[in-house]
């Protein structure tokens, strides 16, 4: 049998037309597949989870002032950060994500990582090789070598007086000092803390060792989120356990912002959290303050102007200025913005069948299932038509 000038069988016809059929049929789906407005050319996946461009990322001061508001104060310091520890918003800041040296403001990230896992009534007796490694002219606490103390008087020692020695037993407790440096940086992306990274973690000065204004304020707020952390770092003054045992000397909180120490006035309402200083990293201080039902959290990094006490003055003028911009400026940024958000797994088999002919959602594009069906129907009349041509020219020859 001949159509045209082509052999052509009635069964290769037929082929043929289901053929046609079957590809107009996967061809519904992949067209509904892609939404409405969306480049069909596009590379198919989970949108990224990457943060839109903040003004937190602009060099300088960054504020949205509204009516009503105060102005910023002249702060020498190399970057701050006011912000908001309730809804995270960041009321101000400066060069927000500088990467600096963080000096013991680290130690934050030091005790979200390690606190949790290590009771505070737990007793432990320190053997030589954990006091190993400390660096010269480290802050110490006074631990001792085959001594016994409790995990709470340990902390103490951290948060009050900033102890190395401290900080070294606790890590070691942890996993040691290398697996603690890895805990604080997985434990700084969790939070969103992307300037930060860990070498040491007592925050000794170690090159390559950074941190930011943004990221400490990060720590601060979540660090006060923690009941043993918000204690700690609100304690002025506590007992440490003395060499041999049977007696106990005075701490005192290093922050003088908390202390009032050294003519430094105390802030009122102040809860914490955390000071430092190192040669490279220069004063360093995250406080945290409450007043009228609203707490605030200030990072000062590196003051350039005046003496050691500086950071606590420009510390007090932030949040003097914060607690009265409060409500009359627009925030420039969150401290939540960078933190990763959990994409979806993978959608099972049956439910992608079942999206493939279910109408699609209110503004999502033309439903799916009117295609398919008129490329079956359409399909099916096809061959039809086919055969019932072939039918009648063998019949004809016949």
């Amino acid at each position: 049998m001949k159509i045209g000038s082509s052999s052509f069988s009635s069964r290769s016809a037929v082929s043929a037309c289901a053929l046609c059929v079957t590809s107009l049929l996967m061809l519904g789906p992949v067209a509904a597949a892609v939404p409405a407005g969306t480049d069909p050319g596009a590379p198919v996946g989970p949108r990224s989870s990457a943060p839109r461009a903040s003004l937190l990322y602009r060099s300088g001061t960054q504020v949205r002032p509204g009516s009503g508001a105060p102005e910023v104060p002249d702060v020498s310091a190399l970057s701050w950060v006011v912000a908001d520890a309730g809804s995270g918003a960041v009321l101000a800041a400066h060069d927000a994500h500088r990467r600096l040296p963080p000096a013991s403001t680290l130690k934050t990230l030091f005790a979200l990582t390690v606190l949790p896992a290590l009771p505070a009534g737990l007793r432990h007796r320190v053997r030589e090789e954990e006091l190993a490694g400390i660096g010269a002219g480290s802050s110490l606490v006074g631990v001792a070598e085959d001594h016994t103390y409790r995990i709470a008087d340990l902390w103490r020692g951290v948060f009050l007086s900033s102890g190395n020695d401290a900080v070294r037993v606790l890590a070691s407790l942890g996993g040691g000092w290398r697996t603690t440096a890895a805990r604080m940086q997985d434990k700084a992306r969790a939070l969103g803390a992307r300037d930060t990274r860990v070498l040491s973690p007592d925050g000794y000065d170690t090159p390559g060792q950074v941190s930011s204004a943004y990221d400490l304020a990060v720590f601060g707020r979540a660090g006060l989120r923690n009941a043993d952390f918000a204690r700690y770092c609100g304690t002025a003054e506590a007992k440490f356990p003395g060499r041999g045992g049977g007696w106990s000397y005075d701490i005192q909180n290093t922050n003088r912002l908390l202390t009032g120490a050294d003519g430094v006035d105390r802030y009122p309402g102040l809860i914490g959290v955390k000071n430092g200083y190192t040669t490279n990293a220069g004063h360093t201080l995250v406080a945290a303050a409450r007043r009228g039902g609203r707490t605030l959290v200030v990072t000062v990094m590196n003051p350039q102007s005046g003496g050691g006490f500086t950071v606590y003055e420009e510390a007090r003028s932030l949040l003097d200025w914060g607690f009265e911009a409060a409500g009359h400026v627009e925030p420039v940024g969150s401290l939540d913005a960078l933190k990763p958000r959990p994409h979806p797994g993978p959608r099972a088999k049956p439910a992608a069948v079942a999206a493939a002919v279910a109408p699609a959602p209110s503004g999502g594009g033309a439903p799916a299932w009117p295609a398919i069906t008129g490329a079956a129907v359409l399909g099916a009349a096809l061959t039809a038509w086919v055969i019932r041509l072939l039918n009648r020219r063998s019949a004809a020859r016949g």
